[in-house]
């Protein structure tokens, strides 16, 4: 959805617009883009109380004034506000408008060519010949004030018309005026979401200009056309890359912590150049990119480890930061060791001399104590017997009140096994020598 000039007004559907090439008339590959609806907001005022019949009559030359009651307020209405209203009129006067409308473009009163080019996009959605002929016209008019609304006009019609305005939208983005400048990139701003492709076409070229700043607001867009513009949108990173240019590199790498996300493989290539930038944060935005990467990656280890060594310290310690997320404890070390023997940056040093320590040979005492395996369990007989006499069982403390149960049991159990059965029971009798000799046998023959 497109905002127009300053007010919030009705929202009109525009027709499908076929972007084509201005050179051959063919159409332009953004199949993406043809299924996303543009839509124009128009001003609000007055002229929206006029009857449609009233229009046309009004935003005629040497028309009368027509009185309206808006909003609970009297206005008097002249051809300016009718020009404005001609937005308003669809299908079967759509022609009449629009030869209405090229009147107003050309009228000496500057007011009436303002109101006219406020009313152009809208109206060129139903037809558009020769209305940006006026628009290229207009750019240069000798009033300011219809000048300004012809910059307006065209970052307006740039994600609706991207043909119509194309060879205007190429001028005014390299225009010696910044106001003017300024409003063409904001067209080229709205092209990227509505007609990638297209955008990418217009990056293009400016990639070309041996001015920087050209060159850097292009880059600057990048982000835009990344999901959007496809293998075109990606060439130009890598172009961009390569600029000699720091602010362009600087813009472009910003992008590839977002392709990572999407486009390992080409953020994983994009990363590794970038890596080697002579420019801090390009290296930087490179190193966030493959902190995105896969990290089972073995082209990610390397490019974390290489840039471990960098000479730049915000390099350094985003891959030093990475490290222990990489490898396990036993290679950690050693690489924690080696990069020791060359790291001057104090709070680096102190991180890597963690990485290096062995809690299991150079740890405290507890820290050591982690890395023991625990003692085998006493089994129960064992643990009763010592305690029945007072002996200690590893750091556990025998209380006397435990020995002294313990001893207590143990003499009862004594008394019973040693204390003699009584005579007169019958489980006890005395045995006779001849009885233990058999010899009572005999008597039974």
């Amino acid at each position: 959805m497109i905002d127009i000039l300053r007010g919030v007004g009705e929202r009109v559907l525009s027709r499908e617009y076929i972007a084509r090439d201005p050179r051959t008339g063919k159409p332009l590959n953004v199949a993406r883009a043809s299924k996303k609806k543009q839509y124009i907001e128009t001003e609000e005022g007055p002229w929206l109380a006029l009857h449609k019949d009233q229009i046309i009559p009004l935003a005629t030359p040497n028309s009368s004034n027509i009185e309206v009651s808006w909003r609970s307020k009297k206005y008097s209405l002249s051809r300016k506000d009718g020009v404005m209203a001609l937005t308003r009129i669809k299908g079967n006067g759509s022609n009449q408008a629009h030869a209405t409308l090229l009147l107003a473009l050309e009228d000496a009163d500057h007011e009436v060519r303002v109101s006219g080019l406020k009313a152009l996009p809208e109206v060129a959605t139903q037809k558009s010949d020769e209305l940006f002929d006026w628009l290229s016209v207009l750019l240069d008019d000798s009033n300011l004030s219809v000048r300004k609304a012809a910059s307006e006009c065209l970052s307006i019609s740039a994600p609706v018309f991207p043909s119509g305005i194309d060879i205007i939208l190429h001028n005014e983005l390299r225009s010696a005026d910044s106001s003017r400048r300024n409003f063409a990139f904001k067209g080229l701003d709205l092209l990227c979401e509505a007609w990638p492709e297209v955008a990418c076409d217009h990056i293009d070229e400016l990639f070309l200009e041996s001015h920087p700043m050209l060159r850097i607001k292009g880059a600057k867009l990048l982000g835009k056309l990344l999901h959007k513009g496809g293998s075109a949108a990606w060439d130009l990173i890598s172009w961009a890359l390569n600029d000699n240019e720091v602010k362009v590199r600087q813009a472009a790498a910003k992008t590839l912590p977002r392709l990572a996300k999407s486009e390992t493989r080409l953020a994983t290539i994009l990363s590794e150049r970038a890596l080697s930038d002579t420019d801090s944060d390009v290296r930087l935005s490179a190193v966030k990119a493959i902190r995105l990467l896969d990290k089972d990656s073995g082209r990610a280890r390397e490019l974390i480890l290489r840039g471990a060594s960098s000479s730049d310290i915000k390099v350094r310690r985003a891959c030093i930061d990475m490290l222990p997320i990489l490898y396990g404890e036993e290679v950690l070390r050693g690489i924690a060791i080696d990069l020791l023997k060359t790291e001057t940056d104090q709070k680096l040093r102190e991180s890597l001399q963690e990485m290096a320590l062995d809690e299991s040979l150079e740890g405290s005492e507890a820290e050591k104590n982690k890395f023991l395996a625990p003692a085998p369990a006493i089994p129960k007989l064992d643990r009763e017997v010592a305690e029945a006499q007072g002996k200690r069982i590893g750091l556990e403390i025998i209380s006397p009140e435990s020995s002294q149960k313990a001893n207590k049991q143990d003499d009862a159990k004594q008394s019973i096994e040693t204390k003699p059965l009584p005579k007169d029971s019958g489980l006890y009798r005395s045995v006779s020598q001849d009885e233990l000799m058999g010899y009572e046998d005999d008597d039974d023959y």
